[in-house]
């Protein structure tokens, strides 16, 4: 027998609504939302706060996540929320869906706080990962939820930690989710050795516009590896 000594990394899944999509343009955060994670998997330990941005919400962002002017009157402000929410990450690698449109935001609120704060953490974004991993496939939230069969029936409407907790989900798929034969325990983990592979190959099925789009993908490559 051998034993694995596992060092606890801690991830942290991130996830933002805004009053609209351009922070360039003056759009705001007005929800923040993190999930723990340790060795990937949730520790029950969370980050959540709704902001008010200071300005009234646009009817289009309205409709997405369903936050007012009115229910957001009497939410604190970023600078309110910025240490504890940059404490919550630390130096964590955060997990995001399409972290471009949230690092953005995020860096647009801190630059308007000011201070000597930055936002410098390694960052795996799960929209990128998920066109690698099927290419030509649709890699929206609600997509992978449907590739997964993770039941996400009370998304209506956007939560940005309702998103962190399905992230969350999503992101432990997109690693092998249940596949892995090592279970991950905080210090020392008992590995039973074994003499062959008892993984059990998982197969997701494919929409036909999933598949129709994966065909119109493979016939933009120019001679194919696996034709030669």
């Amino acid at each position: 027998m051998r034993y694995v000594r596992v060092v606890n990394m801690r991830e942290v899944v991130l996830d933002t609504e805004t009053t609209g999509l351009n922070a360039d343009d003056g759009d705001r955060i007005v929800e923040i939302g993190c999930v723990e994670l340790l060795n990937h998997l949730p520790t029950g330990e969370e980050f959540h706060t709704y902001i008010n941005p200071g300005m009234t919400m646009p009817e289009s962002a309205f409709k997405i996540h369903g936050l007012s002017d009115e229910f957001l009157r009497d939410k604190p402000g970023i600078s309110d929320v910025l240490d504890a929410f940059l404490d919550f990450l630390g130096s964590s690698t955060l997990v995001i869906h399409n972290a471009e449109f949230d690092l953005k935001f995020l860096r647009r609120e801190i630059s308007v706080v000011g201070g000597s704060r930055e936002l410098k953490n390694p960052v795996v974004d799960t929209l990128s990962e998920a066109r690698k991993k099927f290419p030509g496939a649709q890699a929206s939230l609600d997509a992978l939820c449907r590739r997964f069969k993770i039941d996400n029936s009370d998304r209506e409407l956007h939560g940005a930690l309702k998103d962190a907790r399905i992230l969350s989900k999503v992101y432990f798929e997109l690693l092998g989710g249940s596949q892995t034969d090592l279970k991950l325990i905080n210090d020392v983990t008992h590995v039973t050795p074994s003499k062959k592979n008892n993984r059990v190959e998982r197969v997701y099925d494919i929409t036909t516009e999933e598949k129709r789009e994966h065909e119109k993908f493979l016939e933009k490559i120019k001679n194919p590896i696996w034709l030669n």
